[in-house]
């Protein structure tokens, strides 16, 4: 600690350290450079001496700070999951940090963070935070575990594998456009500090004519080309440095997430706060016979991710296991199983319809809606363009094409917002009843609620809804993104879908 405190001030302060190491070199004078990262390695150091936490029978407590001392205290039943997390450096030295969350949002100086603990004491700290969750107890220690795998990893490898990582799946990456997020930024500097100034008034940039006019289209291609490779090359390295040698781990009480290249990251979860699970299908991915798999928690990250971009039927087979491996889901979302007996005794959930089930289709008015919606950013077009004709403006004729081509990606896009428009409810015989609803064309989502974590329902109308016989239902929960729709239901199936889930949820007249 002594050293990761240091060397993490000194890299928080790199941009001022390096000002003042400039400003010392041109003044003739380097070693008064020294003196800033002096006091940021004194600085790191002097946390080491007022850091400390206690664990007692009711409280996890957390006290820090130099010149203002703060203590943060969680209550011990309000801790849902245990994030382990270990950089290069971390690893190195055998040390890891410790995060826990409660389900509640938090700024980032107000995190439960025990920074730089021994990795030895990870798995029983880890089994005593958790123990309120069930019978929690860390495996054996695995030497032969691979490379990728810390010890505390291979402590917390006590439960059924229900999802593993293949190398191929970096394919995936770039259909998720994260390498767009981590190229943009960059460019957008660039641009901000005067790159695009430059290159405009560059000498080549200045002798361009008219005959130059195939050279320019060839250079804006082959950029185009470059900026493509880059953002992919940047989503594959942000794909494999994330998720590489990804583990689902199943223990029946807990789920643990282990992955990280160089940050090696383990996420135990607890499982009494399940209430259902999304598969994410942007349109790339979608295209790709590929998705996503996210957890629906009580008091965790609406977006808790379980399997990264992956094939659609690896995505499926692991919710399917999942599922089957679930507690009793009648039980309480603040209770857990008191023995191994009572979590051996889990009702069998079959998972694999969830992600593979016909939904009901809403019917020809939620279409015509679908086109309607999309018919009006063509008719604005329209408008404009025969506005400015009129005005005396002279478009080419070409021009005309363009609200043609746009009427045609306009109705393709509405007629894949109709066919991902859906919803199915699936009677419970051995576990809950399930509420699956699809919505979405470039971001589809297909989420499958619990009805045991539904705890309220909405059934809204727009003015325009009102006219064409539809409503949109709304499941409240207190779990995951706490509402999902059921858009564009006939109004006269809103009732019955509210009492098919949840019999009695209307309540008596």
């Amino acid at each position: 600690m002594l050293l990761v405190y240091p060397v993490n001030e000194i890299m928080k302060y790199i941009p001022v350290l390096l000002g003042s190491i400039i400003v010392g070199t041109t003044s003739g004078n380097p070693l008064w450079s020294l003196i800033p990262v002096a006091l940021v390695a004194a600085f790191g150091i002097a946390r080491w001496f007022t850091t400390s936490y206690r664990i007692d029978a009711d409280h996890v407590q957390l006290r820090s700070g130099i010149v203002a001392r703060r203590t943060l205290s969680v209550p011990r039943p309000r801790i849902r999951s245990v994030d382990v997390e270990a950089d290069l450096l971390h690893r190195m030295l055998g040390l890891a940090v410790l995060a826990i969350g409660t389900g509640k949002q938090t700024d980032k100086g107000e995190e439960f963070k025990l920074d730089a603990l021994d990795t030895s004491q990870i798995p029983a700290l880890r089994a005593e935070l958790l123990s309120h969750t069930g019978q929690y107890a860390p495996g054996p220690v695995d030497e032969a575990a691979p490379p990728h795998v810390s010890r505390p990893d291979a402590l917390a490898e006590s439960g059924v594998e229900i999802g593993h990582w293949r190398a191929g799946w970096v394919r995936y990456a770039p259909l998720s456009l994260t390498g767009l997020a981590v190229v943009a930024p960059i460019a957008g500097l660039g641009a901000q500090y005067g790159v695009i100034d430059v290159l405009s008034k560059s000498a080549v940039v200045q002798h361009l004519d008219d005959d130059t006019a195939a050279i320019v289209a060839i250079t804006v291609a082959g950029l185009t080309i470059l900026t493509l490779a880059l953002v992919n090359l940047a989503a594959c390295a942000q794909y494999l440095a994330t998720w590489f040698g990804l583990r689902v781990l199943d223990n029946g009480t807990t789920l643990h997430l282990l992955h990280g290249l160089f940050t090696t990251r383990q996420i135990t979860l607890d499982l009494a706060r399940f209430r259902g699970a999304t598969l994410n299908e942007p349109l790339l991915l979608r295209a790709a016979r590929a998705a996503q798999l996210e957890m629906i928690m009580t008091g965790e990250n609406p977006r808790q991710k379980i399997l990264p971009q992956a094939p659609r039927v690896a995505v499926e087979r692991t919710l399917d296991e999942l599922l089957r491996s679930r507690r009793s889901p009648r039980a309480d979302a603040s209770s857990a199983p008191s023995s191994a007996a009572a979590a051996a005794a889990a009702q069998p959930i079959t998972g694999s319809a969830l992600g593979t089930v016909d939904l009901r289709e809403h019917g020809p008015a939620a279409r015509r809606r679908r086109y309607t919606r999309a018919a009006w950013p063509v008719g604005i077009v329209v408008v404009a363009m025969a506005g400015f004709a009129l005005a005396g403006g002279d478009p080419p004729p070409w021009t005309w094409t363009f609200p043609v081509v746009f009427a045609v990606v306009m109705a393709l896009i509405a007629e894949d917002r109709y066919r991902g428009l859906g919803h199915r409810v699936l009677p419970g015989t051995t576990g809950p009843t399930w509420l699956i609803t699809r919505r979405g064309s470039l971001d589809r989502n297909r989420d499958c609620l619990e009805a045991p974590g539904i705890i309220g329902w909405t059934v809204r109308q727009t003015f325009w809804q009102r006219r064409a016989g539809l409503a949109t239902v709304v499941a409240a929960t207190a779990a995951g993104k706490k509402s999902y729709l059921v858009v564009d239901i006939p109004i006269d199936q809103a009732a019955a879908l509210i009492e098919e889930v949840t019999p009695g949820g209307l309540g008596r007249r």
